[in-house]
């Protein structure tokens, strides 16, 4: 996602087109007839969905999501399954497999699509996505061998979250835009050294998800674009300088270790939402649950603010490279076909304008892009008003957290397998990612 306009333009005109949009979308239908099912979406009568999501109590984009539809469709009712966020997939596949999966599935990572619809798990979607308007970004995800098994209705991107009381309390400068991987360590130590005599306060906090090393690395260093890319041949140097850093924040203490990650069950939420960090790489979607848990209590009250990822040198900062994953929406492909109809009506709904809109509201970054949604995003209660930050979240060039195809989920499974041992001390760096290398060359999964 790259958008390059001027802030005061985009909020000045996207606050008039707020107030005077109507109801309806001339881009996106919300009703179309797709062929596929009954006509019973179409009609009065009653229909009852179920939808997949995971930590419901966090993720309000669900609840949103079915809040809006049942505004355009009355009759139909849509009720959710909660799985647990870390086990979400193979809970899911489990309930694929047993035929007992919800009507409505929410792709959490889009590498998954490529499993799940080979297997028959995922109805074409096809025609929904080719009716799609230009400024619904992320389709191409779900794309399986030319065709399209989910609509995005959201499109992240992971930037810098950092708390601005905290860096003002350490005397340490904010992030002015330009920051490279090097300035970040340096600040990361700088203020672990300053805020805190018995490292309660660490300067950072990279959480224990392969992706928040590796996803930097693909989109900064690898070769996003190319199908015959080091990603796919198996050629893992470009990982090591991201590695390098990442063990040296661990180990100067300016970063909680992977190990007191997984044994203590710390969460990203808490360690940046109760100010035991000072800053956060972290996606785009934690913008809504920072703003509800300040609301809610569950979060201190601290000024906060964004800023672009660190780049690898200064020749990214004026249009800043960084990664995140779009999250989409499927059908299950052995839904009762009687109630076929209304699960896409939902799905092509939720890359509408009316609910990208809705989406913002809540500081969630929809699929769809326009000066009326940037608006509605910063007009909210409680998020960062200051330029720099509404800069950050518009101006950048987003890749993929994994570039997509047929071996993804295999290469992803043995990278995670070398982050682990890497951030562990099992295997220094250079041994775990050869050894990545090599399964990845010999296909050895």
């Amino acid at each position: 996602m790259k958008k390059g306009i001027s802030i005061a333009t985009a909020l000045i005109a996207g606050s008039l087109a707020f107030s005077m949009a109507g109801c309806g979308s001339g881009d996106t239908p919300t009703t179309q007839n797709t062929g596929s099912g009954s006509s019973s979406a179409s009609s009065n009568e009653p229909v009852e969905l179920t939808m997949s999501g995971w930590s419901l109590s966090t993720t309000p984009e669900f609840k949103t999501l079915i809040d809006e539809f049942k505004k355009v469709k009355p009759n139909v009712t849509i009720t959710l399954k909660e799985y647990a966020a870390d086990q979400y997939e193979p809970l899911l596949l489990a309930d694929m497999t047993a035929k007992t999966a919800p009507d409505v599935i929410t792709i959490k990572q889009a590498k998954f699509t490529w499993q799940w619809a080979s297997a028959g798990q995922l109805m074409d979607l096809t025609d929904i996505v080719s009716a799609l308007p230009d400024t619904v970004t992320g389709a191409a995800s779900y794309t399986v061998n030319g065709k399209n098994y989910g609509v995005p209705y959201r499109q992240d991107s992971w930037l810098l979250f950092y708390n601005k009381d905290l860096f003002d309390k350490a005397g340490v400068a904010i992030p002015d835009g330009t920051w490279t991987w090097e300035d970040y360590v340096a600040a990361a130590k700088e203020l672990t050294s300053k805020l805190s005599t018995d490292g309660t306060v660490k300067g950072t906090y990279q959480h224990s998800w392969q992706s928040a090393l590796q996803g930097f690395a693909n989109a900064q260093a690898g070769e996003e674009n190319n199908p015959n890319g080091p990603y796919f041949s198996g050629d893992y140097a470009y990982m090591q300088p991201f590695y390098d850093r990442a063990l040296d924040l661990q180990n100067s203490g300016a970063q909680v270790s992977l190990g007191d990650i997984t044994t203590n069950k710390l969460t990203y939420q808490a360690q940046f939402g109760k100010q035991s960090a000072a800053m956060m790489p972290m996606g785009s979607w934690y913008i809504a649950t920072l703003v509800s848990q300040q609301k809610s209590g569950d979060a201190d009250a601290f000024t906060w603010g964004l800023a672009p990822a660190p780049q690898v040198n200064s020749s990214t900062v004026k249009n800043p490279v960084t990664f995140g994953d779009p999250t989409g929406i499927g059908v299950n492909a052995n839904i009762d076909p009687a109630k076929a109809q209304a699960a896409k009506d939902f799905v092509a709904f939720t890359a509408s304008e009316e609910a990208a809109k809705a989406l913002a509201g809540i500081g969630i970054t929809p699929s769809m892009s326009s000066d009326t949604v940037t608006a509605a995003i910063f007009a909210g209660a409680g998020m960062p008003k200051d330029e720099a930050s509404q800069t950050a979240f518009q101006v950048h060039e987003t890749f993929a957290e994994n570039p997509s195809g047929a071996d993804t989920m295999n290469i992803s499974t043995i990278l995670n397998s070398a982050h682990t041992a890497i951030m562990t001390g099992s295997a220094d760096a250079p041994t775990a990612l050869a050894e990545a290398s090599q399964k990845v060359k010999d296909k050895d999964w």
